[in-house]
């Protein structure tokens, strides 16, 4: 069974052709500095502890990152929508704001 209808981690196949592009979509927006690192380590370990396979893109760009609306970095994007900014989650607040943006998608 999946989770999230994602498929398991490794998967793919069947159950992901037909989706939208930027369904599945997570993005750090950030400089590239320590805590945009982290932010993005922390991300990937918490899509990990759900066994979500995506990407995640790191989006270093300042005019993309403004395109969000993002004045203070480190940002998470989820599925297109800006769900946390300006600070360093931490792993487990990542994966309650990750679980809750799957799960419920606008």
């Amino acid at each position: 069974m999946s989770i999230f209808g994602w498929g398991k981690r490794g998967g793919g196949g069947d159950e992901d052709k037909g989706r939208e592009e930027g369904e599945r979509e997570v993005k750090v927006l950030g400089s590239g500095c320590a805590r945009c690192i982290e932010q993005e380590r922390n991300v990937r370990a918490a899509l990990g502890e759900l066994g979500v396979d995506t990407q995640v893109e790191h989006v270093t760009d300042p005019t993309r990152i403004a395109a969000y609306g993002v004045m203070s970095t480190p940002a998470l994007v989820v599925r297109g929508r800006v769900v946390a900014y300006g600070r360093v989650l931490t792993k487990e607040e990542a994966l309650k704001i990750l679980k809750e943006s799957l799960e419920n998608p606008l």
